[in-house]
């Protein structure tokens, strides 16, 4: 199986790229390398290994690409990702979260290719009432990230025939080590805290929040590359691990790392709650997750340890702190 990985060289995709060459699969990453190549440095021997830089906005590019190898799947991961990197400029937001996706879209089908798994998100479905929180439920994106986000799905599915099986995954919000590690995701950086600062710092608490290991997650990328496509075309899966608050999971995390740490919490205005329901996935793919938050603790908390994050404060790990020291390797405006 040949696969096209856009984004390949991010937080999610430094785990599958891997995953997708230990099964015999090569892999070609396009991707700006805003945050570097290194996070893909082992895999750079393997056979059918390919690393193209490049920006998605460029068509020209895109289609040389498409017509250079003949792939039987795109997985697209490649985007301004999460809210606070969405809105430091929402031209470039727009840029690369709906025209370029719509183009590349187009550009996949267009060249044959059969599969395309989009990378959408939870955040689809704003904030929600509803106890179990489904595939069912109509969309209400209330950010401009999730607004792009939901809209790409429509964009797929109009596109989806007998030849063209697009399928769109709603993530929980993700969790665990990666070679392009981000420490400003919510466990993570309770772990962070715990590991370093010496006390768990929550801002509110009740808010609820999904999670997913990221092995997981690319479990799941890997399930779909050969689901019966009767089943997936033209729909979206929740994939989600637990539901907790962001107080819970900081007593998991102290629970984990450390049972003697003080967790202190600060007022917030920020009391948006997500909570996921992954039913489908369970019931019509057999897919449930293997692996536990703890884990995911546990990993972010031994890479802290072992230098394999030799600077944690880097804003490298964090992504809105990165696009903002070097505006020039994002387009921020």
């Amino acid at each position: 199986m040949r696969v096209l990985v856009t984004g390949g060289a991010g937080y999610i995709g430094s785990r599958l790229v891997p995953r997708l060459l230990e099964r015999g699969a090569a892999a070609t990453v396009v991707d700006s390398l805003v945050y570097g190549a290194t996070p893909l440095e082992a895999c750079r021997e393997a056979s059918g290994f390919r690393l193209v830089e490049g920006d998605l906005r460029d068509r020209r590019a895109v289609g040389s690409l498409l017509r250079e190898e003949s792939f039987d799947a795109v997985i697209h991961l490649a985007a301004i990702s999460n809210d606070p990197s969405s809105e430091l400029d929402p031209e470039l937001t727009r840029e690369v979260n709906s025209e370029a996706l719509r183009a590349l879209m187009a550009a996949v089908k267009e060249s044959g290719v059969p599969r395309f798994l989009y990378a959408s998100s939870a955040s689809v479905y704003g904030v929600r009432a509803e106890p179990e929180v489904s595939e069912e439920l109509a969309l209400s994106p209330l950010t401009l990230y999730a607004r792009y986000k939901a809209e790409g799905e429509g964009i797929l599915n109009d596109l989806c025939d007998a030849d063209f099986c697009g399928v769109s995954v709603r993530a929980a919000t993700v969790c665990g080590y990666s070679p392009r590690m981000r420490l400003d995701l919510t466990v993570n950086i309770l772990t962070e805290h715990a590991v370093r600062r010496g006390a768990i710092r929550v801002f509110g608490g009740s808010q609820l929040r999904p999670n997913l290991h990221i092995d997981d997650l690319v479990d799941f990328y890997l399930l779909l590359l050969e689901a019966d496509a009767a089943v997936v075309s033209g729909r979206a899966f929740n994939v989600c691990a637990a539901n907790a608050s962001v107080l819970e999971l900081a007593e998991l995390v102290r629970a984990t790392v450390n049972p003697e740490l003080p967790i202190e919490r600060v007022p917030t205005d920020d009391l948006r709650s997500y909570h996921l329901s992954a039913r489908r996935a369970s019931d019509e793919l057999g897919f449930r997750p293997r692996r536990s938050l703890q884990e995911a603790i546990r990993e972010v908390a031994a890479a802290l340890a072992d230098g394999r994050l030799p600077d944690p404060d880097h804003p490298i790990y964090r992504n809105v702190e990165w696009m903002k020291l070097h505006p020039e390797r994002v387009g921020l405006g």
